[in-house]
């Protein structure tokens, strides 16, 4: 197939997704076409290493100033905030002309940041081709969460503005896209509950393409692990790991430090706050920022946590820690996206004692830290190959070319 994905950001090691279904596409021998906003140097230089992959790219350069202009037009429409962000007239006009000239058989959209840029550049398009929009997360769903979870005024308020909207407008997604995907079956769920809420013709419900693995590349290492250190891993600009590490280092880990003052902890991901990077004054706590490279940190670790107060979709600093053999405690949250069966593939803690009492638990038992290592790494390989999340989109790609319809 020839298939044009638009994406609200060039993907990255950091934006898995995007990344590792397009090396499945291309591995599967379809012509791939990538356009997205780059707002950087180092986004430009992450979409210059998709050539040997692409046969085009195209970069529009776009500003924080144009996306605060889009959002503060949306203010009274109807439209997220979300949606507007990237809705600037360069971008829908690339998109558009891509369109025109390129003869795809389908157009992939991620995320909610990019839809309306792809139903704008096909609006009034005689033989526009089918748009599929991976939606990747409900993101009414987060912001509801985000309202009852997040410490953060800023967080709270953001998703206040921009809740009511949302749903309204991902109520309608069926009905916009020849097809709609998600990471998980609760993000279908909930994009489908909304549609039915409001009563919106649909014939297609929202189908699970679900976050893979690389699993050459987090594979175990035969390294010896440290004693006693705890990592959380992801990128510390988004609010929920934000959230999260804070739990983490003011709740969970002065109660630990009460049982075992030796253990230590690492902080991994890029752009951590200075609330975060704060606590690096304590010699016990490593607050790392990027790291190219996060396998050596999660190999040496004797635990991994996930202690999401809030969240959607695949955690994807989960499944890696899983893949490389690094054991894991997480909320139950976060396991709803998953199929792994508490107590054997991974531990779901509750709250900041249970949390706390887990860890020391773990610590003090190599001997099960190690038979629940084992058991994780099976989950992955069973569970989440990219090659098999690969050949689910190919499937919702030809659904959405036979069933082709009239956009809303």
């Amino acid at each position: 197939m020839r298939i044009l994905m638009i994406t609200p950001y060039p993907p990255s090691p950091i934006r898995v997704r995007a990344l590792h279904l397009l090396r499945g596409l291309a591995h599967n021998g379809h012509t791939l076409h990538l356009l997205c906003p780059v707002h950087n140097q180092a986004e430009a230089r992450d979409l210059e290493s998709f050539r040997p992959i692409c046969a085009e790219i195209i970069g529009v350069p776009a500003g924080r100033s144009s996306a605060i202009a889009s959002c503060l037009r949306a203010l009274p429409t109807p439209l997220p905030l979300q949606a507007a962000y990237e809705l600037q007239p360069a971008l829908v006009a690339a998109a558009r002309a891509a369109i025109i000239s390129g003869n795809f058989d389908v157009v992939h959209v991620e995320h909610l940041r990019a839809a309306q840029v792809a139903l704008a550049a096909t609006a009034g398009l005689p033989a526009a081709p089918p748009l599929l929009l991976d939606a990747v997360d409900c993101i009414s769903l987060l912001f509801e969460r985000t309202l009852r979870g997040s410490p953060a005024l800023t967080s709270r308020l953001v998703a206040l503005l921009d809740v009511a909207r949302t749903r309204r407008y991902e109520a309608m997604y069926v009905a916009r896209f020849a097809g709609v995907v998600v990471t998980s079956p609760e993000d279908a769920w909930a994009i489908e509950t909304l549609r039915a809420q409001r009563g919106v013709p649909t014939r297609s419900a929202p189908q699970v393409v679900a976050n893979g693995v690389d699993q050459e590349y987090f594979a175990p290492r035969d390294c010896p692990r440290d004693p006693a250190t705890v990592i959380f891993s992801g990128k510390m600009s988004y609010h929920a790991n934000h959230a999260a590490a804070l739990f983490l280092l003011t709740e969970i880990m002065p109660r630990v430090w009460h049982e075992r003052p030796e253990v230590n902890v690492i902080i991994a991901g890029a752009q951590p706050a200075p609330q975060i990077r704060a606590f690096a004054r304590d010699p016990r706590v490593v607050v790392t920022g990027y790291v190219p490279d996060l396998r050596p940190f999660l190999a040496r670790a004797t635990l991994a946590v996930a202690p999401m107060r809030y969240g959607v979709g695949i955690q994807n600093k989960v499944l890696e820690a899983m893949a490389i053999g690094t054991p894991v405690i997480t909320s139950r949250q976060t396991t709803h996206a998953l199929a792994a069966l508490p107590g054997r593939d991974l531990r779901v803690a509750e709250g900041a004692t249970d949390f706390a009492h887990q860890i020391s638990a773990m610590l003090a038992n190599p001997q099960y830290c190690r038979d629940l290592s084992d058991h994780a790494c099976q989950y992955v390989a069973r569970h989440h190959s990219w090659a098999a999340s690969v050949a689910t989109l190919e499937n919702c790609y030809a659904h959405a070319i036979q069933s082709k319809w009239m956009l809303i």
